[in-house]
């Protein structure tokens, strides 16, 4: 059986003993989570979230880019049109530690500067290498952005994968507080 056929028939026992057709288009908790599509940092998995708690965006090493902050606001409007007058409540991102990016910063780095956004030479500063620093400079980023709404609550989690544990480094807050 190839893996196909595995996952077809994971799918059939799911459907018949796990499916919720009652689940809104929108997370119950108001969450978006931000991950790496690295397969031992599933974030659903990682944080223990049920089905239909929170949406689960995944790219390359878990960075603010370009498109994922097209995704989000788009995400807004969808939340809006759905009900939700104040979109998604609560942003996390999620990074982890022995980041595959790293590799990419050397072997292609005008593909990986072209998905982040930025030059070449500007690669050394994004560099997954420190993931703590890492997700709290996409916080940093993620404050600056003045299309995100200044309530949305925004943390920066990192995954340690020869551990299992997930450290705060950023703590839940407003993106920008009143004083800002």
């Amino acid at each position: 059986m190839d893996f196909n056929e595995v996952m077809l028939a994971r799918n059939a026992d799911f459907a018949r003993t796990a499916f919720s057709p009652e689940l809104k288009m929108m997370p119950s908790t108001g969450t978006v989570v931000v991950g790496c599509v690295d397969p031992r940092v599933d974030p659903a998995d990682v944080l223990g979230l049920r089905q239909g708690e929170a949406a689960v965006i995944r790219n390359v090493g878990g960075r603010l880019n370009k498109p994922l902050l097209e995704t989000l606001s788009i995400l807004s409007v969808v939340a809006k049109a759905a009900g939700r007058p104040d979109g998604a409540r609560n942003l996390v991102l999620l990074q982890h530690t022995d980041c595959g990016i790293i590799g990419c910063h050397t072997h292609a780095p005008a593909l990986l500067a072209k998905h982040l956004g930025v030059e070449p030479n500007e690669l050394d500063g994004l560099a997954i290498t420190e993931p703590y620093e890492a997700v709290a400079l996409d916080i940093a980023a993620l404050r600056a952005n003045t299309a995100l709404p200044d309530n949305l609550v925004v943390s920066g989690l990192v995954y340690d994968v020869k551990t299992g544990q997930v450290a705060t480094v950023v703590p839940p807050a407003p993106l920008r507080g009143p004083a800002e």
